[in-house]
């Protein structure tokens, strides 16, 4: 991790994208020791209105709490995407869910179905925003999945704790399924030109439209 890495997590009130930026840095801050601010925006209604939630996690005290540059940018929404995606740094990363994303500005958007996997997987759609956050987790390796866990445990009103793992443990899987994935069409496209380097994570789509 660099010393500075800066998370928004963007789409709708009802989401629970707020919980789950609390949840993240409670297991970077309590969990591992991290410094770590959180801030949130909101607009007047309280479902279905635009959310945002920010996360920043250092090794070193954070002066200035809000980003300055995302590394993380999370869309759940096309608003979300449309609107913040100039905040990303150039080598930031994009994570979308084409439930509601069906077009990204920028080539290399990671396209993960939290909305589906929870609605499927889970049962219960409310949860996506446990699924985005062990997808999150997963691909930027910014905490561990332990930490996440113990987070999750202390945050979830009771009764929902294990739905809650159940849908983290899921978002895990999503995104090392999704790495498998482009890992094979690393080693297919190299056989045919030896000099290219992959990064898997900005295969997932040539273009900017999702294909799920």
């Amino acid at each position: 991790m660099s010393q500075r890495y800066e998370i928004r997590l963007s789409g709708s009130g009802g989401q629970g994208l707020i919980l789950a930026a609390i949840i993240l840095a409670e297991a970077a801050g309590i969990h591992e020791g991290k410094y770590v601010t959180q801030t949130q925006s909101y607009g007047p209604e309280a479902r279905g209105g635009r959310s945002r939630a920010e996360v920043v996690i250092s090794d070193r005290p954070i002066h200035f709490p809000q980003p300055m540059g995302l590394d993380l940018l999370v869309a759940m929404t096309q608003f979300a995407c449309d609107t913040y995606f100039i905040d990303l740094k150039p080598s930031g990363t994009l994570i979308a869910d084409p439930a509601a994303v069906r077009e990204s500005p920028l080539p290399g958007t990671i396209f993960i179905p939290f909305t589906d996997i929870a609605r499927h997987q889970i049962g219960l759609e409310q949860t996506a925003n446990m699924v985005a956050l062990g997808s999150m987790a997963e691909i930027t390796q910014i905490v561990s999945l332990a930490s996440l866990k113990k987070a999750v445990t202390a945050r979830s009103p009771e009764g929902t704790a294990e739905i809650n793992l159940k849908a983290l443990s899921e978002g895990v899987l999503a995104a090392r399924d999704l790495q498998k994935e482009n890992n094979l069409m690393g080693a297919e496209q190299s056989s045919r030109e030896p000099d290219t380097s992959v990064r898997w994570l900005h295969r997932v789509s040539s273009g900017g439209k999702n294909e799920l």
